[in-house]
């Protein structure tokens, strides 16, 4: 692949998260919360999240693996950055779930196929077309790189804390619906959305590159509209549970 086309890559990428971000307003994914049947066959949530979230994981490494810059150490620290997050998505996330939902196998292949998609786009510009003086070792003190692992760090704990608020409000055998307040949800209701943008927010700025802005965008097209369903269906079974006029879907203050 020649510069050229890979910057075309990232523009169909681009308008194809726009038509996904329209598209998820009008079609719940149907996974967790919005789990049907119509979906086609499913299997144990803890296995659809592994299958669906490591080969993102794999393929970034083998993109590495087989780069001629695989030892660049800023380059190295994207790489490691990328899959702290991944290797928590992956193997750690999925065995702290709790109860027997289910995900569509459907819903697991598209998003093996985003997430292989996307492993192409900060691997190839990370490992093979960013120019090869773009990432001296004067990088790892830049402000992008400073200020990008800052918002990283923020949205890892908050992505990470707010899936724990979520385990823990039910107890065993409680089959009641709540409506999660503590850390960041007293400011939106899918804090842990905000969280993972935030993390690519602060990776694309770490990097300074179009990719990790392109994956940007696609986080908010794919979590934005399924947030602000997730808050109808809590004001609609909360209508006192908080003020709704203060909080927000997936960006505190702002939406």
């Amino acid at each position: 692949m020649t510069l050229t086309a890979f910057n075309i890559f990232l523009a169909v990428m681009s308008a194809t998260a726009v038509v996904v971000f329209i598209s998820l307003y009008f079609v719940d994914a149907g996974y967790g919360k919005f789990y049907t049947r119509k979906w086609g066959p499913s299997v144990n949530n803890r296995i659809g999240w592994v299958l669906m979230e490591a080969p993102v994981f794999v393929a970034m490494l083998l993109l590495w693996a087989l780069s001629d810059r695989q030892w660049d150490p800023v380059r190295l620290c994207f790489l490691l950055i990328f899959e702290l997050h991944y290797l928590q998505r992956s193997f750690i996330f999925p065995f702290l779930i709790r109860g027997n939902g289910r995900m569509p196998l459907s819903i697991i292949v598209m998003g093996v196929v985003f997430n292989t998609l996307n492993a192409m786009m900060q691997g190839g510009w990370i490992f093979y077309f960013s120019p090869a003086d773009m990432y001296p070792v004067s990088w790892l003190h830049s402000p992008q790189f400073i200020c990008g692992c800052v918002l990283f760090a923020a949205g890892m704990y908050i992505n990470i804390s707010s899936d724990s608020i979520i385990r823990h409000l039910r107890k065993p055998g409680d089959n009641a619906h709540y409506l999660p307040r503590a850390g960041a949800f007293r400011y939106v209701t899918s804090a842990n959305y905000f969280g993972e943008l935030l993390e690519w927010t602060g990776f694309a700025v770490l990097t300074w590159s179009l990719s990790g802005a392109v994956f940007a965008l696609w986080t908010f097209a794919n979590l934005g509209p399924r947030a602000a369903r997730i808050y109808d269906s809590y004001k609609e079974e909360f209508p006192d549970g908080c003020n709704w006029a203060k909080v927000k879907r997936i960006i505190p203050f702002i939406y």
